[in-house]
């Protein structure tokens, strides 16, 4: 299935900003209101643990989805979990199995590529949360738009997100949407529609 593999693709475009992650940098502001880069990446590290439990099959359950811890090598551990998650993914869709997303409106169950299409968008959308963090996400914001394919997925899955006060609300995944402007890309896009500001500095 062509978005498990540009999941694949966006998955080690975010490890490369994850490898420059320091010790001593994961108490580091982030465009995430009130979370360091160290509960980010925990954020992180759960996600991909949680969304490859479902992708193997397991059923409704919120803990799987629980912040995992950061240890002294974060970037291992994202590379880790992440390698899991898309064998988990390519195993899915080998099976053609549906996955339950507890945290996602009614819990699903969710077609596989809508699934792996929220996790796309989470794994670049965080991937910028760390480099705006570090101060240098150009670098990723440059290497999306390069890839035409994957440049066009995440704007698409941005754009089936809600934007409704409801779904937007304080503490809801995402903040209301902004004006992205005009001549923008692609990528700058996506995160104005999620409501993050592409020059935001810490």
């Amino acid at each position: 299935m062509r978005i498990v593999e540009l999941h694949a693709r966006s998955l080690e475009l975010a490890a490369e900003v994850v490898d420059s992650v320091r010790p001593g940098q994961l108490d580091l502001a982030t465009p995430c209101a009130g979370w360091t880069l160290r509960r980010l990446l925990e954020h992180v590290l759960g996600q991909h643990r949680g969304f490859a439990a479902a992708a193997r099959g397991a059923g409704p359950d919120l803990a799987l989805f629980a912040d995992a811890p950061v240890g002294a090598d974060p970037a291992g551990d994202f590379r880790r979990t992440g390698a899991e998650l898309t064998d988990a993914f390519r195993a899915a869709a080998a099976a053609d199995r549906p996955l339950w997303l507890p945290e996602i409106r009614d819990g699903g169950p969710f077609p596989l590529r809508q699934a792996v299409g929220f996790h796309l968008l989470d794994t670049l959308v965080h991937g910028w949360d760390v480099a705006a963090a570090l101060g240098s996400p150009a670098g990723l914001v440059a290497a999306v738009e390069r890839d035409e394919e994957l440049a066009d997925a995440l704007l698409a899955v941005t754009g089936a997100v809600p934007d409704t006060p409801e779904d937007r609300a304080p503490g809801r995944a995402f903040r209301p949407g902004l004006e992205p402007g005009d001549g923008v890309c692609r990528f700058d896009r996506a995160l104005a529609l999620l409501g993050r500001d592409p020059a935001w500095r810490a």
